[in-house]
């Protein structure tokens, strides 16, 4: 089972209330959020607004705010949760992550389909 999740480093790394992000050769850097219910989330490190750095955002509960235009985003879900048009159906990629004797794992099949686009020829 362990060869379906990486190994990305002990829970201590991040103190609750924050977030670390985590470098994806070949694809989108990704977000690690430790929040104050002592709950661990990972997302893409891009708001869906104007791509934002999540990572530098203000974590409460169970929510970031980006802090480019203070748009609120779920860590269980992704999904923007303003009432702006723009914001609804605005959503960023989630992956899996665990948490298994003090050490944190992402799913590796997310990481790969989290993987940046190619760019056209």
């Amino acid at each position: 089972m362990i060869g379906d999740w990486i190994d990305i480093g002990p829970t201590t790394q991040i103190s609750p209330g924050n977030a670390r992000t985590l470098p994806v050769q070949g694809g989108e850097e990704i977000a690690i959020f430790h929040t104050l219910d002592n709950q661990f989330y990972a997302l893409v490190n891009k708001c869906p607004h104007k791509h934002g750095p999540l990572s530098q955002g203000i974590v409460h509960g169970n929510v970031v705010t980006c802090p480019l235009h203070s748009w609120n985003i779920s860590l269980k879900t992704g999904e923007a949760l303003g009432d702006d048009p723009l914001e609804r159906g605005a959503c960023v990629p989630t992956i899996p992550i665990r948490e298994d004797a003090g050490r944190l794992y992402l799913k590796r099949d997310a990481l790969v389909s989290a993987k940046a686009p190619e760019a056209a020829a």
